[in-house]
């Protein structure tokens, strides 16, 4: 019986990295074994990238909502802890797009609070 090698898997297999590695400098795009190290190591950056992401978008939001509520006389915190104890429940990235785009719907935000 003929040796089956399954040449079609293997392949496409490694058509996959190098299509994930297209892009990347020398050796790196074309080298199947040097590609699936790179492309393994851009994955771990892709995972780490999407968690950074997350905490620097809320750091925005932060900051936006801060600049906004100084200058109707009130500090970030204060404004934040004076929200929960009224019981409104809006989500940072609300606040920040309500400072934002809407800065008279915001200031009567702010206004009911106080």
């Amino acid at each position: 019986m003929p040796r089956s090698k399954n040449a079609v898997a293997s392949k496409a297999r490694r058509k996959k990295i190098l299509k994930q590695a297209k892009g990347y400098y020398g050796k790196r795009k074309n080298v199947l074994t040097v590609a699936k190290n790179v492309v393994e190591k851009g994955m771990t950056y892709m995972f780490v990238g999407r968690k950074l992401k997350k905490r620097e978008y809320r750091s925005l939001w932060i900051a936006r909502i801060n600049a906004a509520v100084r200058a109707e006389g009130l500090t970030y915190s204060e404004f934040i802890n004076k929200l929960q104890k009224k019981g409104i429940e809006l989500d940072r990235k609300v606040l920040a797009d309500l400072a934002m785009n809407n800065p008279e719907t915001f200031k009567n935000l702010v206004d009911s609070v106080k």
